[in-house]
């Protein structure tokens, strides 16, 4: 699972971050280091689709929030994401 979006929402689900901790979080809990282009890139996407929005004053070190929007499509993918891991898991046991 490396898709950016999913990633940069699953670490701000977990509280505010700015980017540079965005990337360490990220590469703790998926072993996947993200690069500045990627992680920007996804960061600027998010906040267009108004999935996280900045908190506090605009700064180098910005800190950005999921919003209630970004929670529920994180939920969404991740429960579609269960469901392949339990299918795949399933038809593993049948081989």
């Amino acid at each position: 699972m490396s898709d950016p979006t999913i990633l940069v929402l699953s670490s701000l689900a977990g509280g505010d971050k700015h980017g540079y901790g965005i990337m360490l979080d990220v590469e703790v809990f998926a072993g996947i280091k993200l690069g500045p282009g990627t992680l920007y890139g996804a960061i600027t996407r998010l906040e267009e689709r108004g999935w996280i929005a900045p908190t506090g004053p605009r700064d180098r070190r910005q800190l950005y929030t999921i919003t209630p929007e970004g929670k529920a499509h994180l939920q969404t993918q991740l429960a579609g994401m269960k469901n392949v891991v339990n299918i795949g898991e399933a038809r593993l046991e049948q081989a």
